[in-house]
């Protein structure tokens, strides 16, 4: 199967080339920077680094990965690919766990897998507090409300990439990573979750880094949850 990821940033140019480097090319054939309005050197340390850059200069999470998929839409058919990874580009995740991710979809034809933080190994102080138990009310208001059951909404993830078509997502910023749950819940996706390991990041987090980011974060999960019932 064909594996693109798509990596969006934003003022990312001190961990970006980690991730990179460290994502498996044997298994991956594109790796797809989206960058969203970085003010920093972002774009060249990851052109430098090998990875397709893209400009979106709509900022929010949501727009810089519509971007990728758009890109990857305007492919032709037999060079559009058979799963996409989603990683971010703050190096808090571990780019060589994405094999864990993509096995079940090509093992056992799962279209929707998610890395799990909650099933795995979290290093001390990488998740605040409030994001812990905002992951813990989402995924628990997504399985009484959808009948799925997810223990995290973490962005290091990976669809088969007509799913990913026929979820038709929308979100542009803090809602996107719990808008393609809830879409996948109440298209009766075949989904499954992988532990994953995560660490603290580099740089500071635009979301839970300050008061005004985690606030909207929350509100914007929580909405989405509801608005798609």
């Amino acid at each position: 199967m064909t594996i693109d990821v798509i990596i969006p940033a934003f003022n990312e140019e001190l961990s970006i080339v980690n991730v990179i480097k460290e994502i498996p090319k044997d298994w991956v054939r594109e790796i797809i920077v989206c960058n969203n309005g970085s003010t920093d050197q972002t774009a060249a340390v990851a052109s430098a680094a090998g990875a397709t850059v893209l400009y979106q200069p709509q900022k929010g999470y949501g727009s810089a990965c519509l971007k990728g998929i758009a890109y990857l839409i305007d492919k032709p058919k037999i060079e559009q690919p058979d799963i996409v990874v989603f990683i971010d580009g703050d190096y808090s995740d571990y780019p060589k766990e994405l094999v864990s991710l993509v096995e079940p979809i090509i093992k056992h034809d799962i279209e929707l897998v998610i890395g799990s933080r909650a099933l795995g190994s979290l290093e001390a102080g990488a998740m605040q507090p409030q994001q812990i138990f905002g992951n813990w009310l989402a995924t628990n208001l997504i399985r009484w409300f959808y009948q799925y059951r997810f223990t995290d909404l973490g962005p290091f993830r990976a669809i088969k990439f007509d799913a990913l078509l026929a979820l038709n997502m929308q979100d542009k910023n803090f809602g996107w990573t719990v808008e393609m749950q809830v879409k996948a819940a109440k298209q009766k996706l075949r989904c499954q979750e992988v532990p994953v390991n995560y660490r603290k990041r580099i740089g500071v987090s635009k979301v839970s880094g300050t008061i005004k980011g985690t606030i909207l974060a929350g509100y914007k999960i929580l909405w989405t949850i509801f608005k798609l019932l």
